[in-house]
């Protein structure tokens, strides 16, 4: 083979009969190049004594070796704006960037900013990893936004059939109908739900219905008049309990859709002389390190935050570098504490 000058990627490209990409990933070792392919193209390669330029390569690419965690304000009782919840999720990335020899840039926005378009034009990142949301049908277009954008993006959040992107999240239909068994279990008849059961907190959602069809196993429903929506915050937790109290309708246990919301409704019901688990049970989702310390300590359903953390970082490098990569949902278990008791009643 006789090529003039410095050989390049499209020369080894039009030999071997590929895209220019494709000698990109094969050089990179991808698996998404089948064998032969790679051979052939690597063959080429060292007949043409090519050597790749990682430096101009990454300029081409425009590749900073910077991945961006934009972790979106969260109204909090305190002035940190980040759900707890996030913490040790956000250990678990920042561990798996160093594998992956990324540099992490940690940024709060709000929904209201056109963060969407900042960090597509500036090239900050090679790719971003968005943390919290709110009201998913405000957020959903700016979603779309990104992928006609060809912006690289992993979320965390609902796995929903006709979503722009990837997502990773939890099981949380199953985690729903984990609350609901064990309800039903104790023999609780009439079960209220703290949290905005629609689309547009897709998350609370299917836990309202996977607590619905648990339910419906043991003959009982859920009662949308029991219902009393919530942000995933304690002062929402608190006003949606007070709510549901106002109603004077009977209920004998509480299913809060985020533990923060069942912190708020413990002290809505110790203002009104209700015991818990005595007269109510509760039980809240997500197992954030205030569950244990709050009296009694709180029933509540696990997300596994540092494989989430993991998978977030994993999926987006594969993105990056052209690999496939798909959303997957994470299993959810139980954990009972003093806030449900142990006994049916």
């Amino acid at each position: 083979m006789t090529i003039k000058g410095k050989p390049t990627s499209l020369d080894i490209a039009h030999l071997a009969g590929v895209s220019q990409p494709t000698v990109s990933r094969a050089l990179r070792g991808s698996p998404s190049v089948n064998r032969e392919t790679r051979e052939r193209i690597l063959a080429i390669a060292r007949e043409l004594n090519y050597k790749v330029d990682k430096n101009a390569s990454n300029l081409r690419r425009q590749q900073s070796g910077t991945l961006a965690l934009l972790l979106f304000e969260d109204p909090t009782s305190d002035q940190s704006h980040i759900n707890p919840f996030f913490l040790p999720m956000l250990g678990s990335i920042t561990r798996a960037c160093a594998r992956h020899g990324q540099d992490l840039l940690i940024s709060f926005q709000q929904l209201s900013d056109d963060w969407h378009a900042d960090y597509d034009d500036s090239h900050k990142a090679d790719g971003l990893i968005l943390l919290g949301y709110g009201d998913y049908l405000a957020y959903q277009g700016k979603l779309r936004t990104l992928v006609e954008q060809g912006t690289q993006f992993v979320r965390w959040g609902a796995v929903l059939p006709d979503q722009p992107g990837i997502s990773i999240g939890c099981d949380n239909a199953g985690g729903g109908a984990l609350i609901g068994e064990h309800l039903a279990g104790l023999g609780h008849r009439r079960i209220a739900f703290l949290g905005d059961a629609s689309s547009r907190y897709p998350e609370f959602l299917d836990r309202y219905r996977g607590c619905d069809a648990a339910l419906a196993r043991h003959g009982l429903a859920m009662d949308p008049a029991l219902q009393a929506d919530a942000e995933s915050a304690e002062d929402s937790g608190y006003a949606a309990a007070q709510t549901l109290l106002a109603r004077g309708l009977p209920f004998d246990a509480v299913f809060a859709a985020s533990d923060l919301i069942a912190i708020g409704a413990l002290r809505a019901f110790a203002e009104h002389g209700l015991r818990i688990p005595d007269d109510i049970a509760l039980a809240g989702f997500d197992d954030i390190p205030g569950a244990r310390m709050t009296t009694p300590a709180l029933t509540t359903v696990v997300q596994d935050t540092l494989t989430a953390g993991e998978l977030l970082v994993d999926t987006l490098m594969r993105l990056i570098t052209g690999e496939p990569a798909e959303s997957r949902r994470l299993p959810t278990a139980l954990v009972v504490r003093d806030s449900t008791g142990a006994r049916p009643l």
